[in-house]
């Protein structure tokens, strides 16, 4: 732990790196794979649970969290980390996503963005200045500038207008941050699917002099393809000297291509949602538990994990209690999915310790190809 915000790079294999996010809360070890905590809590895991596969830092979310159970409220009770009983690092997205994606009746201005709850249609103002005090209140160790994501596809002149608009917010955040030892404020590269976009707003956030950097606006749509382009050409844009952070970003094989582009933090809802809904990940790809062909199964998801939900449950039972709608089977899956999703950062990292990260990935790749074990 470190009572100051750094970041140092231990390895370098390519273009992938090795490092340490340090804090005063904990070290993150990169790359990293964020679980997602929308309200306060890593749906059907207890927090404990998500310690203990090797999850170094959760992501909360600010809209989420302003609405229910409210900023100020949280911080009557000591922030979120108190709140939640995670006294380790979290970050804090801007709510901004989810505002333009959830929320009702919905304006857009210079100033922010106003908007109506979609719990309880109430009105709320959201501006870069709000936002960064709400993620002050939740106390999260990684806050999040506000900007607009535009969903792909869209016209490079929408695409344009909403870069520069968050670019100027990511001014107005910096200034409202001020100086918070310890605590970084990350901005959010923007500028859709348009080359010169990303690397005008990659540019013109690197000279902010940020703690750290976000690529934003990918995986809204776009084929992975058109992500890792944007990859290649916002990642040499930032500093080396700064951690990096997909956002939002994903599949197990998404994680591993960007991983080789230079990025270092992730966080997706993907193996949580996953669990809740049947589907579990494994190194042999994606298995369904609500396909029959399961019903009499008696092995395990795999055998040589170290995770109870993949090693000690028959496939039997798991589709039992997924097709009985039973809440341990969404927790049993998403203890399994987390349980993978960690153990393939740490396959990651210390792949590139030891310069094999390329081969390392081509045979991880090659087991999912491969594919599940053939039925009974």
């Amino acid at each position: 732990m470190s009572e100051t915000f750094t970041f140092r790079v231990l390895a370098t294999d390519g273009k992938a790196r090795r490092g340490e996010v340090s804090m005063p809360r904990g070290t993150v070890r990169t790359p990293a794979f964020m679980p997602v905590g929308t309200a306060g809590t890593v749906k059907a895991m207890y927090l404990d649970q998500v310690r203990e596969l090797g999850s170094d830092i959760i992501l909360g979310n600010t809209y989420h969290l302003m609405l229910r159970p409210g900023a100020e409220r949280m911080a009557r009770l000591g922030g979120l980390h108190e709140f939640a009983r995670w006294p380790h690092p979290i970050l804090t997205d801007s709510g901004g996503f989810q505002v333009m994606s959830l929320s009702q009746l919905r304006k857009l201005t210079e100033n922010g963005v106003t908007f109506r709850s979609h719990i309880d249609g109430a009105a709320y103002d959201m501006s870069p200045e709000r936002s960064i005090e709400i993620q002050g209140l939740l106390d999260s160790d990684i806050q999040m500038q506000l900007d607009e994501c535009v969903a792909l596809p869209a016209e490079p002149k929408e695409i344009e207008r909403a870069m520069e608009l968050s670019l100027r917010w990511a001014e107005r955040c910096k200034t409202a941050f001020g100086n918070q030892p310890g605590k970084a404020m990350f901005g959010i590269v923007q500028g859709g699917d348009v080359p010169n976009l990303r690397v005008r707003s990659a540019q013109a956030l690197k000279a902010l002099d940020l703690k750290g950097y976000a690529v934003g606006g990918l995986a809204v749509g776009e084929p992975q393809a058109v992500m890792l382009e944007m990859l290649d050409i916002t990642c040499p844009e930032l500093p080396d000297e700064k951690p990096r952070y997909l956002m939002g970003v994903g599949t197990p094989d998404d994680i591993l291509k960007s991983v080789a582009r230079g990025i270092d933090m992730f966080d997706c809802v993907m193996p949580t949602r996953a669990g809740r809904h049947g589907l579990a990940y494994t190194r042999r790809g994606k298995i369904n538990l609500r396909n029959a062909r399961h019903a009499d199964d008696p092995r395990p998801l795999d055998e040589e994990s170290d995770c109870p939900a993949a090693r000690d449950y028959s496939r039997a039972y798991l589709h039992h209690l997924v097709r009985s709608q039973e809440a341990l089977g969404a927790m049993l899956l998403t203890w399994n999915n987390l349980a993978y999703y960690q153990r393939l950062m740490r396959d990651i990292r210390d792949a590139i310790e030891a310069g094999r990260f390329a081969e390392r990935s081509a045979e991880i790749s090659e087991g999912w190809a491969r594919g599940d074990l053939p039925a009974l």
